[in-house]
């Protein structure tokens, strides 16, 4: 064999690049001016290959005079089966299936894999607390091995005195405690599984989650009609001679819990099942001294269930107020009605008229002409249905976006180019949206919760969402969620919007908006939006800019 020595490659790129294994990533210097507010993280990658015949592990560093603020970890590659639906834009980096880089990793002794002739990144946060001092700071990566340099690449960061401001807007990613608990093999509400639960959502706070979905019963979510899924119910359900009595014990634990976490907004979970408000959610008593499932599938929304409700949410509705969080809890009745589902929603909502006034009610909602009946309070439209309810008047609306919204707006599939779900934030500005949704923080279910999954291996439900719909966060080993490109994507997309807000307090909204669209050819819609890495990264940078000329 004939030795050869091994030549190592290093090439900076932005966080809006993903970088496939047989795919070099081209360096743009443009995209590799970084500033950044305090308050915030910025992110960047080091693409990495080497020439050697077998693959070599080395040490990452980084030399910064802040180099205690910088977070490296690996960019790992996931299976991804189903990765769009059968129509699709132009706006997809691939339609096959393949590996697609996701999963963020942290470094065991600060140290990497370089593969030969295959490209990896190495993922690098700079996490700009508030007392880091403002001024130019250089960065540099370095590859190194028993104290020999191997490459090595440097940018810097302009970072600016001036704070970023606390999110406004509400945000949820539905959680599901019935997945931790699977997944880990932990009992409900063990103290082992109240230990992961608080792990994850201090991650979910981290990167601006601020409302939680509260499992008040089971969440009739994503469940198949007369399929259970594993029960995670806060409320304590009795049932003696006929009449019902609660125990609020595990849901104030639940809060307080929330709250110390930095949880601001509280979404109790759905009152009726899925898909039409046809049905009860599964709920769980005990019945003269034994347990058992006294609602569900079995049982018809409006009836039986009816006389519970009435027992119940005049109950929960004095305990919300005792604990001082009426106003910021909201409602939800079902989820997804549509034009076929009018009655059996019609007759849930009126079955208990009166119960829920003076708080806030929403459903996730397609149709405005189901809007137009009156039935939903606050709709939720998805991002490419939300301008139809726009153009009719409505303000402070909500939004979101899933499996459904996969042709010309925003989205985080595995397949789409970051700019995709980055952009979100810009539109969430323009739009003045109050909160947005999506279905699938930690979802590690097959589709209608037929299978439980390793999401590690299966990334689409089992073929039935294109791969990064369900889940946002990785089950790691040590009970602690594992982040995702998409993740922190979606995140900086959230502190894009929470800077043009200060901005806009200093140099008036008109100003923020001519920022955002003068050297656009049409103005930006949810629809419409540039393909360009470069335009929003440039964009972020003057905004920060013309934040720090007023401070």
């Amino acid at each position: 064999m004939i030795k050869q020595e091994t030549v190592y490659e290093m090439r900076l790129v932005s966080a809006l690049e993903k970088v496939f294994l047989d795919e070099r990533p081209v360096y743009r210097p443009e995209c590799m001016k970084l500033t950044a507010l305090k308050g915030e993280t910025v992110s960047f990658q080091a693409a990495c290959t080497c020439t050697s015949f077998m693959k070599n592990r080395v040490k990452v560093r980084i030399e910064s005079p802040i180099s205690d603020r910088i977070h490296v970890r690996k960019v790992e590659n996931v299976p991804a089966g189903r990765v769009c639906g059968p129509i699709v834009d132009d706006n997809y980096l691939k339609t096959e299936s393949g590996l697609y880089p996701d999963l963020l990793r942290e470094l065991v002794d600060g140290e990497v894999d370089i593969f030969p002739q295959k490209w990896r990144s190495i993922w690098i946060d700079i996490e700009v607390t508030e007392d880091v001092k403002a001024g130019l700071y250089p960065v540099t990566v370095i590859l190194e091995k028993d104290g020999e340099t191997l490459a090595r690449a440097a940018t810097e960061v302009t970072i600016y005195d001036a704070v970023l401001p606390k999110q406004k807007m509400m945000h949820t990613e539905w959680f599901y405690l019935d997945c931790l608990a699977d997944y880990y093999h932990v009992p409900v509400f063990s103290e082992e599984h109240w230990e992961i639960i608080t792990n994850y959502l201090k991650e979910y706070v981290k990167r601006g989650c601020n409302m939680i979905l509260t499992p008040l019963f089971t969440p009739a979510l994503d469940t198949a009609v007369g399929i259970e899924r594993t029960t995670t119910q806060l409320l304590d359900v009795r049932v003696e001679n006929g009449n019902y009595s609660f125990g609020f014990d595990r849901v104030k634990k639940w809060i307080d819990l929330c709250q110390s976490c930095g949880i601001e907004y509280f979404e109790i979970c759905h009152l009726f099942s899925q898909w039409g408000a046809k049905y009860a959610p599964k709920v769980m008593a005990v019945v003269n001294g034994k347990e058992e499932q006294i609602f569900g599938w079995h049982t018809p929304a409006v009836g039986e269930y009816t006389k519970f409700l009435h027992s119940l949410l005049p109950q929960l509705t004095e305990k919300l107020r005792e604990w001082g969080i009426d106003k910021v809890t909201y409602f939800h009745l079902s989820d997804e009605p549509r034009e076929e589902h009018l009655e059996s929603y019609r007759a849930a909502k009126e079955s208990i008229e009166g119960l829920l006034d003076g708080f806030h009610t929403f459903d996730a909602l397609s149709s405005y002409e189901f809007y137009k009946h009156g039935l939903v309070d606050k709709p939720i439209p998805g991002n490419n249905e939300i301008e139809e309810f726009l153009e009719h008047g409505l303000t402070h609306m909500w939004t979101y976006y899933c499996v459904g919204q996969f042709y010309e707006v925003s989205n985080r599939f595995m397949s789409m180019p970051s700019l995709r779900n980055r952009i979100y934030g810009l539109q969430l500005y323009k739009y003045q949206i109050i909160g947005i949704l999506h279905w699938g923080y930690n979802f590690y279910n097959s589709q209608f919760s037929l299978e439980k999954l390793n999401p590690y291996e299966v990334t689409d439900a089992g073929g039935a969402f294109p791969s990064g719909d369900a889940f946002l966060v990785y089950p790691g080993k040590d009970r602690h969620p594992e982040e995702s490109i998409r993740m922190m994507v979606h995140a900086e997309a959230l502190q894009d919007l929470r800077a043009c807000e200060l901005l806009e307090t200093l140099a008036g909204r008109e100003f923020v908006m001519e920022c955002i669209e003068e050297d656009l050819a049409e103005p930006l819609t949810f629809k419409r939006f540039p393909k360009s890495d470069y335009y929003l990264l440039a964009l972020r940078n003057r905004i920060n800019r013309e934040i720090a000329k007023r401070i």
